[in-house]
């Protein structure tokens, strides 16, 4: 795998700015304001055509869902481990780490989305653990946690159906597993219960529309 260009840390600061997510204005992150320019500077930056896309650099509507869910209900994740799978910009990690986790994991094979969130916790005084572990190559149910939670996986087939099998290995094992998902293509329900809903306003840069109507689920084991 190529090592990424010199200074990073400076390559997020000057390509976005610190803005508060609509559903968790407590905190602030460093955030793209639009999708193609942020794209186009991450290719020049690289030296490379067809990277993948800076889903970093947006705060996407599931990870706020979890975020805003666990904000609101602080003791599911208190003095828990929590890792957190493709984990993005790093807000639902962040809102793990300020309801008082004993630990917290935010994983992504992105390189970049890991600095990303490292900076956006550290922009907030938290601290959060960083992976790049492909853990969907690993055995079922790992690593260790005892609270799993994902925002958006569900964009891609074959992705959606490898993530869900891994996220309900972990539930198989008696873990607190929660999803959120604002109606992705390939979400599907089956084996999940609801647990809170949200109206989050986006951006057509994004999305198709200005507001997403995304709901965190808990991933139940297979009965």
């Amino acid at each position: 795998m190529a090592r990424l260009p010199k200074d990073p840390e400076n390559f997020i600061r000057t390509n976005t700015a610190l803005e508060a997510p609509a559903m968790v204005p407590e905190f602030r992150l460093w955030l793209a304001s639009e999708y193609v320019p942020i794209w186009q500077a991450t290719e020049a930056w690289l030296e490379e055509q067809n990277v993948d896309p800076p889903y970093w650099a947006f705060c996407w509507p599931g990870g706020q869902a979890i975020a805003r869910y666990l904000l609101d209900n602080p003791s599911l994740v208190a003095g828990k481990r929590v890792i957190d799978f493709a984990a993005g910009s790093g807000v639902s990690s962040m809102a793990a780490a300020r309801c008082g986790a004993a630990s917290v994991v935010a994983n992504d094979i992105d390189r970049l989305s890991l600095i990303a969130a490292s900076l956006n916790a550290s922009a907030n005084g938290l601290s959060i653990e960083t992976s790049g572990e492909d853990w969907l190559a690993g055995a079922p149910g790992s690593p260790e946690a005892d609270v799993v939670i994902a925002g958006d996986v569900c964009y891609e087939r074959e992705m959606s159906v490898q993530a869900l099998a891994w996220l309900r290995s972990h539930a198989e094992k008696g873990r607190l597993v929660l999803l959120g998902d604002p109606g992705r293509n390939y979400f599907s329900a089956q084996g999940l219960e609801e647990r809170g809903r949200y109206e989050i306003p986006t951006t057509l840069q994004l999305e198709n529309r200005g507001m997403r109507e995304t709901v965190v689920w808990r991933v139940l084991p297979v009965s």
